[in-house]
Formats: C-alpha cells, sequence, structure tokens
C-alpha cells in the first residue's frame, strides 16, 4: 500500500512540473482535476489524470 501510495504521488508531482505543457494534450482538464487560484498564484492538483496515466502505465506495462 505504501509502494503505491508513493508512485502516486511521484507521479503527481512530475504531472504538476510539466502542467503546462500536458494542457495542451488536454491532461490536467479531466474531471477530477482541480485548480486553485489564491492571491494571483495559480495552484493544480491532477488528481484524476494522476489515475489515468497509472492506469495506462500499468497496462503498457504488463502488455510487455
Amino acid at each position: 500500500m505504501i509502494r503505491w501510495l508513493l508512485t502516486t504521488f511521484i507521479a503527481l508531482a512530475i504531472l504538476s512540473g510539466s502542467l503546462p505543457w500536458l494542457k495542451k494534450f488536454g491532461i490536467g482538464r479531466l474531471p477530477g482535476d482541480f485548480t486553485l487560484r489564491i492571491f494571483g498564484r495559480e495552484y493544480s492538483f491532477p488528481f484524476m489524470s494522476t489515475l489515468v496515466l497509472s492506469v495506462l502505465l500499468s497496462l503498457i506495462v504488463r502488455a510487455l
């Protein structure tokens, strides 16, 4: 369980850092992705995008 939680947290951190580039492909705008605007700054929490990409990568790895 800890391993899955750590993997999800790392994927979330990577997605948050590369979100401006990934928004061109629709990642970060799925239902379940949250964006907070506080004091002129924007904070993104792409929870659903993280889950979708984790499932896709898991399926790719199992197929290999």
